[in-house]
């Protein structure tokens, strides 16, 4: 898959993997959705759901650390200013011949455009917060964030 093809199954992802609602309710139902899917598969991670700057949901599991804490707020942070995927936004800059962290003019201990942070968009309004997770390779921790909301959503309609 080219870097362009990819670009657009990440959008693609965006464009369907919209709520009608999000309000604390969904966001804890979400996190525990992600949290059972992790420990199923024995995942490292930790997970963070967040509607304008506000955590609703927070879990470490066995083998995170810290650290893992840290990257969520990075890549949350892109997000959050992008209104798309951390991945999405890295992958954009590597297919428009550059690098997110020597062109954005955004410092790297404050921004990441790394997989794993994906925007809680809700149909008519846009991007309200971020679902992240991290413990994984990059493609990993969006591959799982994408499921679940898949599964997720799915069961919601």
């Amino acid at each position: 898959m080219t870097g362009r093809e990819f670009l657009d199954e990440l959008a693609a992802q965006e464009s369907r993997l919209v709520f009608d609602q999000f309000d604390e309710d969904t966001a804890w139902a979400l996190g525990v959705a992600l949290r059972e899917a992790a420990l199923a598969a024995a995942l490292p991670v930790a997970i963070s759901i967040r509607r304008n700057g506000q955590r609703l949901f927070h879990a470490a599991l066995p083998g995170s650390s810290a650290d893992n804490d840290g990257w969520l707020g990075r890549k949350s942070a892109v997000v959050d200013r992008y209104g798309r995927s951390s991945l999405r936004v890295g992958e954009q800059f590597r297919v428009d011949g550059g690098s997110f962290d020597a062109d954005a003019r955004l410092h790297p201990s404050d921004f990441a455009a790394h997989g794993g942070a994906f925007p809680v968009l809700v149909r008519g309004t846009g991007c309200v917060g971020t679902v992240a997770v991290s413990g994984l390779p990059e493609l990993d921790d969006h591959r799982l964030v994408v499921e679940t909301l898949e599964v997720f959503l799915a069961a919601r309609h």
